[in-house]
């Protein structure tokens, strides 16, 4: 009985989720872009060319919980509002002009995009980058439930991201 119940707790442990694992190490925005992110010159309607990097954060509350502080701090909300659009695209919606694959979210993020989003690639640490990108993505229920923010800090007009339903972004040349 004993084993069993050793095995089962090595079993529980084995599986645990990285829900709630905190990295609070991190380097300065100058220090070199991770090899593993490719930064191309992506182009609406693209097709994908290789595989995709996925986010340290994917499946982190507390990485989506800062990158959701992180939006509003950088002020993203300046242009994306809550999500929902205004000068910059929605981003609660499954039409995505440059990609919605973390990658190539973070790409936009470091390099910016033609006709007003700016490039914060060595203004942003990697790490503060990698949590806004897994936010970015909760946003339109690319992310699971269990992960994402649960509630706003402030006021808010918008479902809070764990309510909103998985959805599968669309690819497009135009918006």
């Amino acid at each position: 009985m004993r084993a069993l119940a050793a095995l089962a707790v090595a079993i529980a442990l084995a599986t645990a989720c990285e829900r709630e694992t905190r990295d609070y190490d991190q380097l300065p925005a100058a220090a070199s872009r991770p090899d593993s992110v490719h930064l191309t010159t992506l182009v609406p309607g693209e097709p994908r060319s290789k595989s995709a990097v996925l986010s340290p954060y994917q499946e982190n509350a507390y990485g989506m919980g800062e990158g959701k502080r992180l939006y509003g701090a950088y002020n993203c909300n300046g242009c994306h509002a809550q999500g929902g659009g205004g000068i910059g695209p929605a981003l609660m919606d499954d039409l995505w002009i440059y990609g919605s694959e973390p990658d190539q979210i973070y790409s936009t993020i470091v390099q910016g995009r033609p006709n007003g989003m700016p490039a914060f690639g060595g203004r942003i640490p990697n790490q503060q980058i990698w949590q806004i990108v897994a936010y970015v993505q909760s946003l339109s229920g690319q992310t699971p439930q269990d992960a994402a923010p649960g509630r706003d800090d402030d006021m808010s007009g918008k479902k809070p991201e764990t309510r909103k339903e998985r959805e599968r972004p669309k690819q497009t040349g135009h918006r």
